[in-house]
């Protein structure tokens, strides 16, 4: 089945979410699905909705006191146990109705597709559900409760002696959980391009943290200024996510797509544009298909401005996911469906303007020390990674 791509995504896997008020909200999961549905780029594929991750899928990265008290709490009967040393109930991770089995079932699901494509039933798989980074070993984090990357990596590990495993993140936020899971481990290469900690959560991603022990040289963090555009990101991407992977010879990519590094994220402070979001998964495709026999998943993660932005960048990773063309036009059924319900004005094409986006003050600034940062992390990881 060489070439073909798939959609893994089921209605079980939008119940991961936390009410209204709060921003993560999976109305982003239905926006998207709808969109790919509407201008006709899910044709011919099928969505596939795999089993939850099993107890001991989550124990491979989690601890089993961590499980359990995510486990009670989630159905409600209250825990006896003080659940905020490990985030469980925190504003940022309130507990809600069987949080535990909608975030098994999103570890699942991207379990589900590494085992598809490494079983080569197919190249690409995407799973916008996923991209729950910032969970750790026994603590809720940013919105996640469960690591869905790091349990399929975890698991591909066990199943595959010796393979080496590229995960990629361009979410605004830092990877830290998946980060520090595999921070001594020198066949996991964990790239992350995120905004500047000094400035947004979780305040990690540091150039300085490059991996300890055997795994020194294989965590590669290249933290960005606010404010930087699509021109000075995409240049930082170009010169350093390349020239790694090619260095540590993946045997599959996993990449976390967070968009809410777009201009209209009300969380973060950078100012990219959808043009970003369709360069990135483009350039991990070619990757992928260079350095791997095409053996990519691709997952969703952050992204707040639920309406202008992540059903559009999504739409467009799932084209560069299955080889199509993107639409120049947002589809009119799309828009009327959605537009009464949306706050804001809907746009009316799939890529934005970028007379909509000017150029940022300081953008020359900004750039150079980008620049900067992205050379001192390739002088400091390249003579370690092999």
């Amino acid at each position: 089945m060489s070439g073909r791509s798939v959609f893994v995504h089921g209605p079980s896997l939008e119940d991961y979410g936390f009410g209204e008020g709060h921003p993560f909200d999976p109305i982003r999961l239905r926006m998207t699905v709808d969109l790919c549905e509407a201008t006709g780029l899910l044709g011919g594929h099928e969505l596939i909705e795999p089993d939850p991750a099993t107890e001991s899928d989550l124990l491979t990265v989690h601890s089993l006191t961590y499980v359990r008290l995510v486990q009670e709490a989630s159905l409600g009967g209250g825990v006896a146990a003080d659940l905020r040393p490990y985030g469980i109930g925190s504003t940022d991770n309130p507990v809600t109705p069987h949080v535990h089995d909608a975030c098994a079932r999103v570890a699942g699901a991207v379990l589900a597709a590494c085992r598809m494509v490494m079983r080569g039933e197919t190249e690409h798989a995407l799973c916008i559900s996923g991209g729950l980074h910032h969970a750790m070993r026994s603590r809720a984090s940013g919105f996640c409760f469960y690591n869905d990357a790091g349990v399929a990596i975890a698991r591909m590990k066990g199943e595959h002696p010796g393979i080496r495993i590229a995960y990629v993140d361009t979410d605004a936020h830092h990877g830290d959980g998946v980060q520090w899971m595999f921070y001594e481990d020198p066949d996991v290469l964990t790239v992350s391009m995120h905004e500047s900690g000094r400035y947004l959560f979780p305040g990690t991603g540091g150039v300085e943290e490059r991996g300890r022990n055997g795994g020194i040289g294989y965590s590669v963090n290249a933290p960005l200024e606010p404010y930087t555009d699509d021109g000075s990101w995409i240049s930082c991407f170009d010169a350093l996510v390349p020239e790694v992977l090619r260095a540590f010879g993946p045997d599959i990519i996993i990449s976390q797509n967070g968009c809410d590094g777009h201009a209209l994220d009300p969380l973060t402070h950078l100012s990219a544009t959808t043009h970003l979001y369709e360069h990135v998964p483009q350039a991990i495709h070619d990757l992928a298909q260079e350095l791997c026999g095409g053996r990519w998943v691709a997952t969703g993660g952050g992204g707040y401005d639920i309406w202008r932005v992540v059903p559009r960048a999504w739409t467009a990773l799932w084209a560069a996911v299955s080889h199509q063309e993107l639409p120049e036009k947002v589809p009119e059924s799309w828009s009327s469906e959605w537009g009464s319900r949306s706050p804001v004005k809907l746009p009316y094409l799939m890529r934005d303007d970028p007379a909509d986006y000017p150029a940022v003050d300081r953008a020359r600034e900004i750039a150079d020390r980008n620049r900067r940062t992205t050379e001192s992390v390739l002088e400091r990881v390249m003579p370690l990674i092999s």
